[in-house]
């Protein structure tokens, strides 16, 4: 499968062993991977790269999981994110929930579970996606009805930054 048709997934986990061995079995199932141990790296990883799906443990020293979703959701638009806890409780399921967490999965979670996870999470992705970029093809076919080449320029580079 070529890379580009990967799905590009960003796995953050402070347990070390854990983090190495689900990277390795995901590898298999054909996703591209980057993990990080603790909160800091993984938002410094997704400011670096471009994710279609993290997933994030929810119990971890330092910047919690729940702040790296908060920080996550926050600067990228069409990330969706996964919540992995051995320790999620109703109300930490909730604020997760609130704070844009796709799913939240108990750990030990079946690993098939998980990879269906992440599928789900990515065509949710493609189609937010898909769906804006739609909205921005009947904006620009509006503007190309109604402006001189220079006004739809502005007008996109106002969008532009409207979006950021």
């Amino acid at each position: 499968m070529a890379n580009y048709n990967k799905i590009h997934l960003l796995m953050v986990d402070d347990e070390v062993k854990f983090l190495e061995t689900i990277t390795k079995r995901l590898k298999l199932k054909f996703f591209e991977i980057t993990s990080a141990t603790n909160g800091v790296d993984a938002i410094e990883a997704a400011r670096k790269g471009r994710f279609d799906v993290a997933v994030i443990d929810l119990q971890m020293p330092g910047i919690d999981g729940a702040q790296v979703l908060e920080i996550l959701k926050k600067n990228h638009k069409y990330l969706e994110v996964l919540i992995l806890s051995g320790h999620a409780t109703v109300e930490s399921a909730v604020d997760c929930t609130k704070l844009g967490a796709f799913k939240i999965l108990e750990k030990p979670c079946k690993f098939d579970k998980l990879v269906d996870a992440i599928k789900e999470a990515y065509e949710r992705r493609l189609k937010k996606k898909f769906e804006h970029d739609q909205l921005r093809i009947k904006k620009i076919e509006a503007l190309a009805l109604g402006q001189s080449p220079l006004g739809i320029l502005k007008e996109l580079a106002q969008m532009d930054e409207a979006e950021k």
